[in-house]
Protein backbone atom coordinates (compact mmCIF):
# COMPACT_ATOMS: atom_id res chain seq x y z
CA UNK A 1 0.00 0.00 0.00
CA UNK A 2 1.33 3.55 -0.67
CA UNK A 3 2.27 5.18 2.47
CA UNK A 4 2.37 9.28 3.22
CA UNK A 5 5.28 11.01 5.08
CA UNK A 6 3.47 14.05 6.41
CA UNK A 7 5.79 16.91 7.86
CA UNK A 8 4.92 16.33 11.68
CA UNK A 9 2.91 15.63 14.03
CA UNK A 10 1.00 19.08 13.43
CA UNK A 11 -0.05 18.21 10.18
CA UNK A 12 -0.85 15.06 10.48
CA UNK A 13 -3.06 15.83 13.69
CA UNK A 14 -4.59 18.64 11.78
CA UNK A 15 -5.80 16.74 9.27
CA UNK A 16 -7.41 14.02 11.49
CA UNK A 17 -9.16 16.45 12.73
CA UNK A 18 -10.81 17.66 9.38
CA UNK A 19 -11.51 13.99 8.39
CA UNK A 20 -13.20 13.74 12.02
CA UNK A 21 -14.92 16.74 11.42
CA UNK A 22 -16.31 15.08 7.64
CA UNK A 23 -17.18 11.94 9.31
CA UNK A 24 -19.04 13.38 11.92
CA UNK A 25 -21.59 15.16 9.59
CA UNK A 26 -21.48 11.66 7.37
CA UNK A 27 -20.05 8.84 8.26
CA UNK A 28 -19.77 7.13 4.68
CA UNK A 29 -17.65 10.29 3.77
CA UNK A 30 -15.43 9.91 0.60
CA UNK A 31 -12.53 12.27 0.23
CA UNK A 32 -10.50 13.14 -2.74
CA UNK A 33 -6.81 13.35 -2.05
CA UNK A 34 -4.26 14.54 -4.47
CA UNK A 35 -0.55 14.65 -4.12
CA UNK A 36 2.12 16.30 -6.14
CA UNK A 37 6.09 17.13 -4.77
CA UNK A 38 5.68 18.12 -1.15
CA UNK A 39 2.01 18.81 -0.76
CA UNK A 40 -1.34 16.80 -0.34
CA UNK A 41 -4.85 18.32 -0.86
CA UNK A 42 -7.69 16.68 0.94
CA UNK A 43 -10.67 17.89 -0.74
CA UNK A 44 -14.33 16.53 0.74
CA UNK A 45 -17.97 17.55 0.99
CA UNK A 46 -20.03 18.10 4.02
CA UNK A 47 -23.81 17.27 3.75
CA UNK A 48 -26.12 20.38 2.91
CA UNK A 49 -24.07 22.96 3.64
CA UNK A 50 -23.46 22.55 -0.68
CA UNK A 51 -19.72 23.32 -0.96
CA UNK A 52 -16.75 21.60 -1.33
CA UNK A 53 -14.01 21.97 1.97
CA UNK A 54 -10.25 21.77 1.32
CA UNK A 55 -7.66 20.98 3.32
CA UNK A 56 -3.90 21.15 2.36
CA UNK A 57 -0.93 18.87 4.21
CA UNK A 58 2.80 19.23 3.83
CA UNK A 59 4.59 16.22 3.06
CA UNK A 60 7.80 15.34 4.66
CA UNK A 61 9.39 14.36 0.94
CA UNK A 62 8.09 14.62 -2.37
CA UNK A 63 5.41 12.34 -3.17
CA UNK A 64 6.39 8.77 -5.15
CA UNK A 65 4.90 5.74 -5.70
CA UNK A 66 6.97 3.54 -8.34
CA UNK A 67 7.57 5.63 -11.50
CA UNK A 68 4.34 8.05 -10.52
CA UNK A 69 5.20 11.32 -8.94
CA UNK A 70 1.46 12.66 -8.31
CA UNK A 71 -1.53 10.70 -6.66
CA UNK A 72 -5.55 11.52 -7.60
CA UNK A 73 -7.64 9.05 -6.13
CA UNK A 74 -10.74 9.06 -4.15
CA UNK A 75 -10.80 6.84 -0.63
CA UNK A 76 -13.21 6.72 2.35
CA UNK A 77 -12.48 8.85 4.71
CA UNK A 78 -12.96 6.50 7.50
CA UNK A 79 -10.16 4.30 6.27
CA UNK A 80 -7.76 7.35 5.77
CA UNK A 81 -8.48 8.68 9.68
CA UNK A 82 -7.62 5.25 10.78
CA UNK A 83 -4.37 4.69 8.98
CA UNK A 84 -3.53 7.60 10.00
CA UNK A 85 -0.47 7.66 12.82
CA UNK A 86 -0.56 10.60 14.17
CA UNK A 87 2.93 10.04 16.67
CA UNK A 88 4.73 8.94 13.57
CA UNK A 89 3.11 11.83 11.04
CA UNK A 90 2.44 9.00 8.57
CA UNK A 91 -0.60 7.64 6.53
CA UNK A 92 -1.63 4.81 4.70
CA UNK A 93 -3.58 5.56 1.16
CA UNK A 94 -7.04 3.37 1.59
CA UNK A 95 -8.03 1.21 -1.58
CA UNK A 96 -10.30 3.70 -4.09
CA UNK A 97 -13.86 3.57 -3.99
CA UNK A 98 -16.28 4.93 -6.21
CA UNK A 99 -16.50 8.55 -6.09
CA UNK A 100 -18.95 10.37 -5.39
CA UNK A 101 -20.69 12.95 -8.60
CA UNK A 102 -18.82 16.14 -6.67
CA UNK A 103 -15.33 14.63 -6.63
CA UNK A 104 -15.50 14.33 -10.32
CA UNK A 105 -15.69 18.21 -10.68
CA UNK A 106 -12.77 20.31 -8.62
CA UNK A 107 -12.19 24.12 -8.50
CA UNK A 108 -9.55 25.11 -10.80
CA UNK A 109 -5.88 24.92 -9.52
CA UNK A 110 -4.98 28.28 -10.83
CA UNK A 111 -6.21 31.73 -12.01
CA UNK A 112 -7.26 33.13 -8.58
CA UNK A 113 -7.61 36.28 -8.29
CA UNK A 114 -8.34 38.60 -4.39
CA UNK A 115 -11.83 39.84 -4.13
CA UNK A 116 -12.80 42.57 -2.08
CA UNK A 117 -16.08 43.01 0.35
CA UNK A 118 -15.21 40.07 3.04
CA UNK A 119 -15.62 41.55 6.07
CA UNK A 120 -12.95 40.99 8.87
CA UNK A 121 -12.65 37.57 10.65
CA UNK A 122 -14.42 38.31 13.63
CA UNK A 123 -17.45 39.71 11.88
CA UNK A 124 -17.69 36.44 10.03
CA UNK A 125 -18.12 34.37 12.97
CA UNK A 126 -20.34 37.09 14.21
CA UNK A 127 -22.75 36.68 11.27
CA UNK A 128 -22.32 32.77 11.83
CA UNK A 129 -23.75 32.59 14.95
CA UNK A 130 -26.20 34.99 13.99
CA UNK A 131 -27.87 32.86 11.25
CA UNK A 132 -27.28 29.57 13.45
CA UNK A 133 -29.59 31.48 16.37
CA UNK A 134 -32.13 33.12 13.65
CA UNK A 135 -32.42 29.26 12.22
CA UNK A 136 -32.79 27.75 15.25
CA UNK A 137 -35.36 30.07 16.51
CA UNK A 138 -37.80 29.83 13.41
CA UNK A 139 -37.49 26.68 13.79
CA UNK A 140 -38.65 26.80 17.34
CA UNK A 141 -41.51 29.14 16.22
CA UNK A 142 -42.61 26.37 14.07
CA UNK A 143 -46.26 24.14 15.51
CA UNK A 144 -44.92 20.62 15.63
CA UNK A 145 -46.88 19.72 12.74
CA UNK A 146 -45.76 22.70 10.17
CA UNK A 147 -41.79 21.17 10.81
CA UNK A 148 -41.64 19.48 7.66
CA UNK A 149 -38.44 19.22 5.37
CA UNK A 150 -40.16 21.11 2.91
CA UNK A 151 -40.22 24.28 5.72
CA UNK A 152 -36.98 23.38 7.45
CA UNK A 153 -35.08 23.91 3.48
CA UNK A 154 -36.89 26.73 3.03
CA UNK A 155 -36.05 28.62 6.10
CA UNK A 156 -32.14 27.28 5.43
CA UNK A 157 -32.31 28.34 1.89
CA UNK A 158 -33.75 31.81 3.08
CA UNK A 159 -31.00 31.89 5.71
CA UNK A 160 -28.41 30.55 4.24
CA UNK A 161 -27.96 32.17 0.61
CA UNK A 162 -27.63 35.62 1.96
CA UNK A 163 -24.05 36.67 1.24
CA UNK A 164 -20.99 37.39 3.80
CA UNK A 165 -20.70 41.45 3.57
CA UNK A 166 -20.44 42.99 0.23
CA UNK A 167 -19.49 39.74 -1.58
CA UNK A 168 -21.17 37.04 -3.23
CA UNK A 169 -20.57 34.48 -0.90
CA UNK A 170 -23.23 33.30 0.82
CA UNK A 171 -23.42 32.48 4.31
CA UNK A 172 -23.76 28.57 4.04
CA UNK A 173 -19.60 28.94 2.89
CA UNK A 174 -18.74 30.94 6.05
CA UNK A 175 -20.93 28.35 8.25
CA UNK A 176 -19.39 25.43 6.83
CA UNK A 177 -15.59 26.86 7.04
CA UNK A 178 -17.02 27.29 11.09
CA UNK A 179 -18.12 24.01 11.60
CA UNK A 180 -14.99 22.41 9.69
CA UNK A 181 -12.85 24.64 12.28
CA UNK A 182 -11.31 26.61 9.46
CA UNK A 183 -12.35 30.29 11.51
CA UNK A 184 -10.34 29.54 14.29
CA UNK A 185 -8.38 33.17 15.22
CA UNK A 186 -5.15 32.81 14.43
CA UNK A 187 -2.09 35.47 15.75
CA UNK A 188 0.64 35.03 13.42
CA UNK A 189 0.91 36.08 9.82
CA UNK A 190 0.10 32.80 7.30
CA UNK A 191 1.86 31.82 4.60
CA UNK A 192 -0.73 31.13 2.18
CA UNK A 193 -1.92 34.74 2.28
CA UNK A 194 -2.09 37.11 -0.25
CA UNK A 195 -2.15 39.88 2.33
CA UNK A 196 0.26 42.33 3.21
CA UNK A 197 3.24 41.97 5.50
CA UNK A 198 2.19 44.73 7.47
CA UNK A 199 -1.72 43.80 7.73
CA UNK A 200 -3.10 42.48 11.03
CA UNK A 201 -2.93 38.60 11.95
CA UNK A 202 -6.53 38.02 11.74
CA UNK A 203 -6.71 39.97 8.71
CA UNK A 204 -4.02 38.69 6.98
CA UNK A 205 -5.45 35.39 7.80
CA UNK A 206 -8.83 35.50 6.10
CA UNK A 207 -8.92 36.15 2.11
CA UNK A 208 -11.34 35.40 -0.52
CA UNK A 209 -10.31 35.08 -3.98
CA UNK A 210 -12.43 34.04 -7.30
CA UNK A 211 -11.79 32.49 -10.65
CA UNK A 212 -14.58 32.07 -13.17
CA UNK A 213 -17.63 30.68 -11.51
CA UNK A 214 -15.73 30.05 -8.60
CA UNK A 215 -15.33 31.54 -5.00
CA UNK A 216 -13.31 30.56 -2.31
CA UNK A 217 -12.85 31.77 0.99
CA UNK A 218 -9.25 31.04 2.35
CA UNK A 219 -7.92 30.09 5.91
CA UNK A 220 -4.73 29.42 7.44
CA UNK A 221 -6.52 25.75 8.58
CA UNK A 222 -8.62 24.82 4.44
CA UNK A 223 -10.29 26.89 2.29
CA UNK A 224 -14.33 26.58 1.39
CA UNK A 225 -14.96 26.53 -2.40
CA UNK A 226 -18.39 26.92 -4.26
CA UNK A 227 -20.10 28.30 -7.14
CA UNK A 228 -21.53 31.30 -8.03
CA UNK A 229 -25.02 31.27 -8.05
CA UNK A 230 -26.88 31.65 -11.54
CA UNK A 231 -23.27 30.89 -12.99
CA UNK A 232 -24.27 27.39 -13.33
CA UNK A 233 -21.22 24.70 -14.33
CA UNK A 234 -18.97 27.15 -16.10
CA UNK A 235 -14.69 26.78 -15.44
CA UNK A 236 -15.40 24.00 -13.85
CA UNK A 237 -12.34 21.68 -13.42
CA UNK A 238 -13.20 17.98 -14.31
CA UNK A 239 -10.09 15.26 -13.57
Amino acid sequence: MTALHLADEGEAADLAAFLGRLIHYDRAAAVRLQASGRTLAVFGRPPSFEVLAIRTARLAKPYEDGLDVSLDVTVSAGELLESLDEAAATATVPAAVTGPPWAGVLPPRRGWRPEPGLPALDAVRAMVAVAVAEFRSRIDELAPEERTRAALDRIGREIWSRPVGNTDLPVRAAHAAQSLGFLRPVRAPAPDTAASDTAAPDEAALGLLSSGAWLRLRTPYGSIAVRRAGLGALDVSVR
